[in-house]
């Protein structure tokens, strides 16, 4: 009867829900969301790398785009990311880079989650080593999920696109 008891005990224990991440005050959140929406835009724009994109995102990541519709899933994401990367090998190809409009970038932390990032930020274009120009602007909510310690982004909702000329962000 003691084994069975004990064998009751470990499954109940094995199918009990895993602790809530514990998640920081918004205060302390904040430079650390800043530094992942950092090392995400850079990584985005400035590097060719797609097993370091696959690595700060979560496997099931949801990207909302109001002009490109969804992307479902850390591997069509990176394999989306990895086509760019192939195309601005060319020396005329077109080349982006994102600012983050300062002041604009708000924090929340969501309980046992993670934390949502809200801002709006800037894009640049450039063909090949011409002079680059400012082409629109765009705002943004991510959801940054802790996993296993790491921070990936999990839900990102890209919106309100606009040219440069209307670039009020």
């Amino acid at each position: 009867m003691p084994l069975i008891s004990g064998l009751i005990a470990a499954l109940a224990v094995a199918q009990s829900p895993a602790p809530a991440a514990a998640i920081p005050d918004e205060a302390a959140l904040a430079p650390i969301i800043a530094e992942r929406d950092a090392v995400l835009f850079a990584t985005m724009f400035d590097r060719c790398d797609p097993a370091a994109l696959a690595d700060l995102v979560s496997e099931d990541l949801e990207f909302y785009h109001d002009r490109g519709g969804l992307t479902a899933t850390r591997t069509a994401f990176v394999a989306d990311y990895a086509k760019g990367c192939e195309t601005k090998k060319a020396p005329d190809a077109w080349r982006s880079r994102r600012e983050l409009v300062p002041g604009t970038m708000r924090v929340y932390a969501i309980p046992g989650v993670g934390a949502v990032e809200e801002a709006s930020h800037l894009f640049y274009e450039r063909q090949g080593d011409g002079p680059e120009t400012l082409v629109g602007r765009a705002r943004f909510s991510m959801l940054w999920r802790l996993e296993d310690g790491q921070w990936r982004l999990a839900r990102a909702f890209s919106i309100d696109h606009a040219a440069a000329s209307s670039a009020a962000p």
